[in-house]
């Protein structure tokens, strides 16, 4: 069994109670339902190359899309013709932390956020380029939803494909000091740092929690 197989039968485990239910919460004012609407206050928050994914290079203006989509998709591989998910994940995530009024709309919100992260998990290679940060998103979601050790998994996951990506630890390291485990943050931290020692956001947490200016 491959690391792809256990991902989509762990992924069928862990994650089930978050599809998300339709629901008027969903709703938020002065903002188009439908994500693919490319909304530039929303895309500018996201990564650049979304404008070029599928669904979204059809509503984001400016010439020569086509090729740009063709570039990235050679620069990062064929899996580019999934990550239009991944960036309405990212948007609808966006909107939960930012937008949303109430704790209905945030979950609603959040879950569907991790349901459009799973639909590219569960399609690209393990070694696709950009699936440790997609892992990491993920993460960030399932802890947002109070979901504690199911992020942890996927933020760990993300960890284990590529040691030296620095983000997921300052993930993790924040939920253990907000859990009141400074043991594990400290660990966690320290472990980022030997793999990427010229992360600052690493060094300046490990610095905070050992009471170090």
């Amino acid at each position: 069994m491959t690391r792809q197989d256990v991902w989509r039968a762990t992924l069928v485990a862990l994650t089930i109670g978050s599809v998300a239910v339709p629901s008027l919460a969903q709703e938020i004012p002065g903002y188009r339902k439908d994500v693919y609407t490319a909304d530039p206050r929303e895309m500018a928050l996201i990564p650049g190359y979304c404008a070029y994914t599928l669904l979204f290079r059809d509503a984001t203006p400016g010439p020569n899309k086509l090729e740009m989509f063709n570039a990235w998709k050679e620069k990062v591989g064929d899996s580019f013709v999934h990550m239009h998910h991944y960036c309405a994940g990212l948007i609808k995530a966006n909107r939960a932390t930012l937008l949303a009024r109430d704790r209905d709309t945030r979950q609603f919100l959040l879950n569907d956020a991790v349901i459009e992260y799973d639909y590219v998990i569960t399609r690209v290679p393990e070694t696709y380029i950009l699936l440790p940060e997609i892992l990491m998103k993920k993460g960030e979601a399932l802890l947002l939803l109070n979901r504690g050790p199911v992020g942890v998994y996927y933020l760990e996951q993300a960890i284990e494909l590529k040691p030296d990506y620095w983000p997921p630890y300052v993930k993790l390291a924040d939920y253990y000091q907000n859990s009141g485990n400074l043991r594990k943050a400290r660990e966690t931290l320290e472990a980022g740092i030997a793999k990427a020692p010229d992360a600052q956001a690493l060094v300046r947490r490990l610095e905070s929690i050992s009471g170090k200016p």
